[in-house]
């Protein structure tokens, strides 16, 4: 792993035009250029812990069906019946017994996406059954973490997400298991999720109870450039862990020891998750661009499973924690999307504090075309 460092915003580096996060036009190219090309977490894999088992989920505009099939694979349909296209499925998680039926004519798909039945087309000239299987999604698992991608040849994940491969090993994640999830609506451009997470200059002041347990000015930072970016903040000397009372009675997760114990790593994973490790769980946000000014976030707790099986385990202490700043920074992060909309807004100066930030905006604008 390479050296932790705090990295020095450019000099003369500002925040990004309003047109960015308040424009129709540009909302419209970045479901075409990112969420459309890149690998996208949806979701963890013990939500479909077998087979038939499904979720449903959004993606630049497309519904997909996650699902696992009898030989333990994982699939991401397209939720468009080869028939007429109608919708296949409306529940937004469930189980299918053994197929995937459209409620219109009763085609009929098999958990791998074959097209098993077809009422009434055997006699129609020319009609193979086997021309006529579920469009799907490409998939990545990652840790425990299903990803997909919409494109029709997408750069390979171990390519594209390069610095997550064997980074956090120690933590043993694939492992992990979702103990809790709350989902919130921000009122606000996707990208200011990522970027309020990505600096703790705000922390003092928005985040007292944080503040309290870990230093705002005690980030560093190894990942600085490209589509993951973060580090870690150090936890006071009287803190075991960011719970309501800062302390815990879970064991570490993994593998970990050392510093690993008084330190909490974030990072970003463009474009789709924000991924938070502690010394005794894990949390992942799922971030989901809802239309310019409105962003649907999935908050994960993810703990071991043999601590979840110990009696009266409860993950409250976490959860609540998180809840509350997890809605201190979607209220900040509202009110900096109503600045964004004045004609008085101007791009103005990024702090020393605000590094990764500038490392954001540029990985954003190479995507996007707007930068070489």
């Amino acid at each position: 792993m390479s050296a932790f460092t705090r990295p020095a915003i450019a000099p003369g580096a500002k925040t990004l035009p309003a047109g960015w996060y308040v424009s129709p036009e540009n909302f419209a190219n970045e479901r075409e250029r990112i969420f459309a090309r890149s690998w996208i977490g949806v979701g963890r894999s013990d939500w479909i812990a077998n087979a038939g088992d499904f979720f449903s989920t959004d993606v630049a505009g497309e519904s997909l069906i996650v699902t696992r099939d009898r030989a333990g694979n994982v699939h991401a349909f397209f939720n468009v019946c080869r028939h007429r296209g109608t919708r296949l499925c409306e529940q937004s998680a469930g189980h299918f017994q053994g197929s995937i039926q459209c409620p219109y004519h009763a085609w009929t798909y098999g958990l791998d996406g074959a097209l098993n039945a077809a009422r009434n087309m055997a006699e129609v000239p020319g009609f193979e059954r086997a021309d006529y299987p579920l469009h799907e999604a490409a998939v990545a698992i990652w840790e425990g973490c299903i990803f997909v991608n919409l494109a029709g040849d997408p750069e390979p994940f171990e390519r594209a997400l390069s610095p997550l491969t064997g980074r956090f090993t120690r933590w043993d994640l694939e492992r992990l298991r979702t103990g809790r999830t709350i989902e919130y609506d921000i009122a606000c451009n996707w990208k200011l999720v990522f970027q309020n997470y990505s600096e703790c200059y705000h922390c003092p002041l928005v985040h007292p109870q944080l503040d309290k347990l870990s230093p705002s000015d005690s980030g560093r930072n190894d990942l600085t450039q490209g589509a993951v970016l973060g580090g870690y903040s150090e936890l006071r000397s009287h803190a075991a862990t960011l719970t309501i009372t800062g302390h815990t009675t879970r064991p570490p997760l993994g593998n970990l020891d050392g510093a690993d114990l008084d330190r909490i790593y974030y990072y970003t994973i463009f474009p789709s998750m924000l991924l938070s490790l502690h010394a005794d769980y894990v949390m992942v946000h799922y971030v989901k661009p809802v239309t310019l000014d409105r962003t649907h976030v999935a908050c994960t707790w993810l703990f071991d499973p043999a601590t979840m099986e110990v009696p009266h385990f409860d993950p409250s202490d976490a959860v609540e924690f998180w809840d509350v700043t997890n809605r201190q920074d979607w209220h900040v992060s509202e009110l900096t999307q109503l600045g964004l909309k004045s004609r008085a807004y101007a791009p103005g100066p990024y702090s020393n504090a605000e590094g990764l930030l500038g490392a954001f905006d540029r990985h954003y604008l190479h995507v996007m075309g707007a930068l070489s």
